[in-house]
């Protein structure tokens, strides 16, 4: 059975092909991978957002469909709809795009509420109604979804119950200045176009999962991962603190995410049990879009990383 080093060195290079740098976001869309969970991603325009999420649908040779989203999107677009056949006159369902292992939501808030919330039912029961059917979608299947967090205008802020559903958001900071360099020299060609070949496959990574659910989680960290939960919600609790920055906190799925990516970066890393350090690691990147900031939050330029940092200084960390 291969092990979690060697499944992440061999498709960190085929996506290195591809996208230089990154080495954070990488690992955290493969522990997603791992975890069956949906990714959103926020940078600034040109970042390789969109290439990273293409490059890794390569390197993981699986089905790979992309979907810009714009304001004009009708939810048919991403599920499909029933098309009249008039040979026989009756209609039969036309699966949309979502129907992949791997679907890219570009730009997502670009989208209206109607168009966002038709992904909701595929990317929690896996499956979607076409005409009052029900189609399950393929498996495995995850959402990664891009937007810009600059941009206001023709934008639609995704809601709560949608953005609950996402395992990480990660933000994709600007290149080093070595990495950008190095970019120049490699694709300043216009011939020279990056190519990926698959290093894996859907089947392999189904039967990898069933290693990860393997990876011990002691009851310590396990009641470390539901103090941390459960500490941004004391948080918005009010008159708990001088001064209030939290209006909810971090929803049971919070608890589940940290759980499940805790054991897939675990794997990843060739250890077989989940250590307190992995669970700070991710604990950003799973609950920086479950907290609610306040107005007064906002007004003093305090963000949901400054309050996660805030707990995690405040919980006090187990003996594993």
């Amino acid at each position: 059975m291969i092990t979690g080093p060697a499944w992440s060195k061999k498709l960190r290079e085929e996506i290195g092909r591809a996208v230089i740098g990154q080495d954070v976001v990488v690992e955290r869309l493969l522990v997603a991978l791992l975890a069956n969970g949906h990714v959103l991603l926020e940078g600034m325009p040109g970042l390789a957002k969109t290439l990273l999420i293409k490059s890794l649908g390569s390197a993981l040779g699986v089905q790979f469909e992309r979907i810009q989203f714009t304001p004009d999107l009708l939810p048919s677009d991403v599920v499909g709809t029933m098309i009249f056949s008039p040979k026989d006159g009756a209609f039969s369902p036309h699966h949309g795009p979502i129907f992949a292992n791997l679907v890219l939501a570009d730009e997502i808030n670009r989208a209206p509420a109607k168009v966002q919330s038709a992904l909701l039912e595929g990317m929690q029961e896996r499956q979607v109604t076409i005409g009052g059917q029900t189609h399950p979608l393929p498996s495995p299947f995850f959402v990664m979804a891009t937007q810009n967090p600059v941009e206001q205008e023709g934008t639609y802020p995704l809601p709560e119950a949608q953005v609950d559903r996402f395992l990480f958001k990660l933000i994709v900071n600007y290149p080093s200045a070595e990495e950008e360099s190095l970019m120049m020299q490699r694709w300043g060609l216009v011939t020279k176009q990056p190519a990926v070949q698959a290093a894996s496959s859907g089947a392999e990574l189904l039967g990898l999962r069933a290693e990860v659910d393997r990876i011990h989680v002691a009851p310590a960290v396990q009641a470390y991962i539901l103090a941390l939960v459960r500490g941004t919600r004391a948080m918005a609790e009010p008159g708990t603190n001088a001064k209030q920055y939290l209006s909810f906190g971090a929803s049971p799925r919070a608890s589940l995410a940290l759980y499940q990516a805790g054991r897939g970066l675990a794997w990843l890393r060739g250890r077989d049990y989940v250590s307190p350090d992995l669970i700070q690691e991710l604990a950003p990147d799973v609950m920086r879009h479950r907290v609610g900031l306040t107005y007064e939050a906002e007004a003093e330029d305090i963000t949901s990383d400054k309050v996660i940092a805030e707990v995690l200084e405040k919980t006090p960390v187990p003996a594993v």
